[in-house]
């Protein structure tokens, strides 16, 4: 019989603690092992911390809300398939008889799930229609953000669930969460005017999104530039490219491969927006780490880095960009690929908004917004005489740290990345 220290492991060289946001096991359960005890969230991500032991769970360190360092202690865990070997003030772990134990756990475990659910030949319309609501399996993650959220059993049997045999999993319940917190905000612009105000809880990512922001706008001395450019050619070259280019690649030729590569010129030009400032002193930064800030489905914003992005030709930034947007979109980043990145590039477009005032994300001393690609009536200059023709166009809109960065640099770097895409190479083949 032995004692298993479960602590707060490290989660980046940026990342030296974490808050405790829920408890998944209470004292006294047993734990299965790599089964997820308990919940944290950092500056940069959300996690669960599992367990290496198999045991019952016999302390606990912290409470929800409680700030813990990295390499701190949360849990204790005692566990019979483990001996307690002092040395040094250091406690290590002899396993004996695991496979045996895990074994007649998991053996076990199928047994009781197997015995309490009924067969059936259409598990959706179990899931959806079933009066008999108490048979369904639930995972302990999942039986306690329900808990937490008031979710009622009857409504959580309503939730379709995407993993094996329809289980529902923890995205599962909180994309549930997500969209009633939208359709209950929705719902009260039609109620009637006599009905209370309805109060609104941030989301702890929002908070943390709130407080960034607002630290952001104390800190640096925001001013913009905006440009207007003609992107038609590059718009009728990635028509005329992007089937090629996802046969060739596997990979869709979005625009926003396009315009980080376009970022990346300007940046290989004017290097000071490549830069980081402390109040004090600048730091020029070697690497060129393009921020991609992507929303998710919970309205929240989050951005990944493409690091070393100047490295890479338009297949590998295509590649990159597409990977980060579909694990933002499935919640599986890791901290390390959120921080450390050297200046930001925001797609508003892609919610059809003309141009707009983009914060900083600290300490970084820029960031572009790019707007929605439009028909426009253009003047036309030709050798025999000026015309008015339809284009596409688009509003760049640069945000820079005026301690740093005076008008002129700021504008002629949106300028730079302007001029980037309206003189692309349409000859560029794949």
């Amino acid at each position: 019989m032995g004692k298993y220290n479960l602590k707060l492991p490290k989660m980046g060289e940026s990342v030296t603690e974490a808050i405790l946001t829920n408890w998944l096991k209470e004292v006294g359960d047993f734990i299965n092992i790599d089964e997820s005890v308990v919940e944290i969230a950092t500056d940069k991500v959300d996690s669960d911390i599992p367990s290496e032991v198999n045991g019952v769970l016999i302390e606990k360190k912290f409470k929800v809300n409680d700030l813990i360092q990295v390499g701190e202690v949360i849990a204790v865990i005692e566990s019979e398939n483990f001996t307690e070997i002092n040395n040094d003030n250091e406690i290590e772990f002899e396993q004996k008889n695991a496979t045996i134990e895990e074994s007649n756990i998991i053996e076990n475990e199928i047994k009781e799930i197997t015995e309490s659910v009924n067969p059936i030949e259409d598990p959706d319309s179990f899931i959806q229609n079933s009066s008999d609501l108490s048979n369904r399996f639930y995972s302990p993650l999942v039986k306690n953000i329900a808990q937490k959220e008031g979710i009622s059993l009857e409504k959580l049997s309503k939730i379709r669930g995407t993993g094996s045999a329809q289980r529902v999993t923890k995205k599962d319940i909180l994309d549930y969460i997500t969209k009633n917190k939208f359709s209950r905000v929705n719902e009260g612009f039609s109620s009637s005017i006599s009905n209370s105000d309805q109060v609104i809880e941030l989301s702890r990512m929002g908070k943390i999104i709130s407080d960034h922001m607002s630290l952001s706008k104390k800190t640096s001395a925001h001013v913009q530039s905006f440009v207007e450019a003609d992107v038609t050619n590059l718009w009728e070259w990635r028509e005329r490219v992007k089937d090629k280019f996802l046969k060739k690649e596997n990979e869709k030729l979005t625009f926003t491969p396009l315009f980080i590569l376009a970022v990346i010129n300007a940046l290989k030009k004017f290097p000071l927006l490549n830069s980081s400032f402390d109040g004090e002193n600048i730091t020029l930064k070697k690497q060129i780490n393009i921020g991609m800030a992507t929303a998710l489905d919970s309205g929240d914003l989050i951005v990944p880095v493409i690091y070393n992005a100047d490295h890479l030709n338009l297949v590998g930034l295509a590649k990159a960009v597409n990977d980060l947007s579909f694990r933002v979109r499935k919640q599986q980043l890791v901290s390390d690929e959120i921080k450390n990145g050297t200046f930001t590039v925001t797609n508003i477009g892609n919610f059809g908004s003309l141009t707009g005032t983009p914060i900083i994300n600290q300490p970084q001393l820029g960031i572009i917004a790019l707007g929605v690609i439009r028909k426009m009536p253009s003047v036309i200059e030709t050798s025999e005489g000026d015309y008015i023709g339809i284009r596409k166009k688009m509003i760049l809109a640069h945000s820079y740290d005026h301690r740093v960065i005076n008008g002129a640099l700021g504008g002629k770097f949106v300028k730079e990345v302007a001029d980037y895409l309206e003189k692309w190479d349409s000859s560029i083949e794949f």
